[in-house]
């Protein structure tokens, strides 16, 4: 247990989760209930970061979850100036990725959202001829969307473009961000934008992805901490000066007149739930019903992280990474070639680079051994860039329910869920469930909800 020298006097808050979501919002409730309050983070495991970690690995630091975050998305940059951390931000070479399918490598189309096209012609060579005619004649085609609605990506995409755009084009990029498929992805949730522009009344998918593109930019679509995430962990417990209990789960939470109580530290004034929906739900079963029911509803996606440390000149490609079409034969589901996607990466003495593993629905390979999982992104890695070099160091990080699935449907259902909590005083939800699983998005939630929190309990 970390303990802070602070006075105690003001109110008492619990926050239970110590992911980055969690982390955010204890600093930001110390912020504003100032060094008299008692704050204090559960987290069930024995380290804080939930999805964010940081290892060490062939002389240097390597994360092993979430290695980027969206570059036009204010939070980070304004959070990492807050801390004092804004040397730490780097952004990529401009090295292109590329998309595995049909047993060959071809450059990532661009000009699409979230690979679905506009026009015919950014696919070309990526999908045979007869479905760049079907994309070509696709506005011709009388488009049915009810205003407000949603379906999965894969029934959107697949009923104008046809199946090997949803397999070739879309599933790569949504399964690199969500650890699953297109089937699994609604529409509303996972591409607002285009959803946005079919309930303006865009006569067609391809001039709805036209409406919805973002205008052209020169700045970095992404950008990362030079060691890692684990210095913004570090900063944000050291500013949140809380009471930490790791290894610590919360295993009740009631209400107790105006207060709460949590086992196993007592009563507190108020309550930030920030872990995943299952975890939510059981905690919320008794106290909020309503909400459990709605948390209940957002499964979640296992996956694997495959550090691999290269020798100099291994002869790994000049792309940032390798994104795998559906139904290929391979086990990994994308590479980041890391030395060539970040330029400080790319002055270490090593070359590095990440296989990734598992969707959901299957994660059978989340359990495989690490020799196993070691031997699989090596062969794959082999398969598609032809490196053959042993590797000097590896690290494999498991992320068992590390990412939620946002299906059809997904944002009535958070909208329900935040009503049913909206109604209790004294606690909140946050985290990657609601409403983004991206950094950026969870520092979000993490500051709305202590936000909504130090107006209860401070008013």
């Amino acid at each position: 247990m970390s303990t802070p020298t602070v006075a105690v006097g003001g109110p008492t808050v619990a926050v239970i989760g110590g992911g980055v979501t969690g982390l955010v919002a204890a600093y930001r409730l110390r912020t504003t209930l100032g060094s008299r309050a008692r704050i204090v983070i559960l987290e069930q495991s024995d380290r804080l970061g939930g999805k964010l970690r940081t290892v060490p690995l062939a002389g240097g630091p390597v994360d092993v979850g979430a290695e980027a975050f969206i570059g036009r998305r204010p939070e980070m940059p304004e959070l990492l100036e807050e801390l004092g951390l804004t040397d730490q931000l780097v952004y990529p070479a401009g090295a292109r990725p590329l998309i595995y399918a049909g047993a060959e490598l071809h450059p990532m189309p661009v000009g699409t959202l979230m690979g679905i096209p506009a026009a015919a012609q950014t696919l070309a060579g990526l999908v045979d001829a007869a479905t760049l005619d079907r994309i070509a004649a696709e506005p011709s085609v009388p488009l049915h969307w009810e205003r407000g609605g949603d379906l999965s990506v894969a029934e959107l995409v697949g009923t104008r473009f046809g199946e090997q755009v949803v397999r070739r084009s879309v599933d790569p990029l949504l399964g690199g961000v969500y650890s699953g498929l297109s089937d699994t992805a609604g529409v509303r949730a996972t591409v607002p934008a285009l959803a946005a522009a079919l309930d303006d009344g865009a006569p067609s998918l391809s001039e709805a992805v036209r409406r919805a593109l973002p205008p052209p930019s020169t700045a970095p679509v992404f950008g990362t901490l030079r060691d890692g995430y684990g210095v913004l962990l570090d900063a944000l417990e050291r500013a949140a000066a809380a009471e930490i209990h790791r290894e610590t789960p919360a295993s009740a939470l009631r209400r107790t007149g105006r207060r709460w109580t949590i086992d196993p530290i007592g009563e507190v004034d108020g309550v930030v739930l920030a872990v995943p929906a299952p975890q939510a739900a059981a905690l919320l079963a008794d106290a909020v019903p309503a909400a459990a029911e709605h948390a209940g509803r957002i499964p979640l996606a296992s996956s694997v992280v495959v550090a691999l440390a290269l020798p100099r000149d291994s002869g790994l490609p000049h792309n940032s990474g390798i994104l795998v079409a559906t139904g290929e034969d391979l086990s990994a589901k994308a590479f980041t070639l890391s030395s060539r996607k970040w330029p400080h990466l790319a002055e270490r003495d090593v070359e590095l680079a990440r296989a990734s593993f598992g969707r959901f629905g299957d994660a059978e390979l989340v359990e495989a051994d690490d020799d196993r999982l070691i031997a699989l992104a090596r062969a794959d890695l082999e398969t598609v860039t032809g490196v053959t070099a042993e590797p000097v160091a590896t690290f494999v990080q498991r992320w068992h329910g590390g990412l939620p699935q946002y299906r059809a449907g997904h944002d009535a259902v958070v909208a329900a869920l935040e009503a049913a909590v909206a109604d209790v005083d004294g606690i909140e939800v946050a985290g990657a469930m609601l409403h983004g699983v991206g950094v950026p998005a969870c520092v979000d939630s993490g500051t709305t909800a202590a936000a909504r929190l130090t107006a209860r309990v401070a008013g």
